[in-house]
């Protein structure tokens, strides 16, 4: 089925968003590549494996699969995020082949990957279950696939929550993109594909000087913020918006020494598909 005009001009915002802000700097300030090597390690890559990173945004995950002599494949829809991606390759000096590509509707045939991977990436995709089913089409029989997702009752599922009230509303049909990280909401996604599913739990801390820096901070980075509080100043309510997200930060934060902490859930999903 093509996607309607609706959809089509909601994946625009999407790359607008993720283009917006500086998001190569909060994967470092925030410490998010340990994440893409936790998903890289517990999948099992070989230096033979042909790999797909879906959603690849700088290449967290597809960079530390090409580090073990793998060939990867990192697509992604916003092409800002890909000349992140090729600088970081750079450095790393690995290879990997970038593609400007949709979670949704993935440019690939039909088993063409023994690895299929995303961290933090596709579950900000709107139709879960439509990029579920593509993750398993491109996956060979036997292969694997890893996932990372933020969860909805860490503090990141908590920052969207707080943040979707000031947030124009989802169209019909899209998904809130935490329940990527509810066990169930994922199992029923797979359902049908052959997949078979393992889950972990973990997560990863946050740190600046304040719970006040840290969402200035990302006002200023993350893009999904980004937007939101520039739609938010010009109709002077971003002080609303940026007082709940500090209260929020302030009532998770677990420094002692008058900084700040907050350790952020996220799920890990290991799929093996039946052969």
């Amino acid at each position: 089925m093509s996607p309607t005009a609706e959809m089509l001009s909601l994946k625009d915002r999407h790359r607008a968003t993720w283009a917006a802000g500086d998001y190569d700097d909060v994967v470092d300030a925030l410490g998010l590549e340990p994440i893409g090597r936790r998903v890289v390690e517990r999948v099992g890559i070989t230096p033979h494996s042909e790999v797909l990173d879906v959603a690849t945004g700088t290449g967290n995950a597809a960079i530390p699969a090409a580090r073990t002599g793998a060939r990867v494949v990192g697509l992604d829809l916003v092409p800002r995020l890909l000349e992140a991606g090729r600088r970081r390759a750079q450095t790393a000096g690995v290879e990997i082949e970038w593609m400007e590509g949709d979670a949704e509707d993935l440019p690939f045939a039909d088993a063409s990957f023994e690895v299929v991977l995303s961290t933090l990436g596709v579950q900000f995709a709107p139709r879960h279950a439509v990029a579920a089913r593509e993750l398993a089409r491109v996956c060979r029989p036997g292969g694997s696939i890893g996932l990372a997702n933020w969860t909805r009752e860490g503090f990141i599922g908590r920052f969207f929550k707080t943040l979707s009230p000031y947030a124009p509303p989802l169209p019909d049909g899209v998904s809130p993109p935490p329940l990527w990280g509810d066990v169930e909401h994922v199992q029923s996604y797979f359902a049908g594909t052959g997949v078979r599913l393992t889950f972990e739990r973990t997560t990863v801390t946050f740190e600046r000087e304040s719970p006040a820096a840290f969402i200035d901070y990302m006002a200023a980075a993350y893009g999904p913020l980004v937007k939101v509080r520039q739609a938010l100043e010009a109709q002077d309510r971003w002080p609303e918006l940026r007082r709940d997200l500090v209260a929020l930060s302030a009532s998770l934060n677990a420094a002692s020494n008058g900084g700040f902490a907050v350790p952020s859930e996220y799920l890990v999903v290991i799929g093996r598909k039946e052969r």
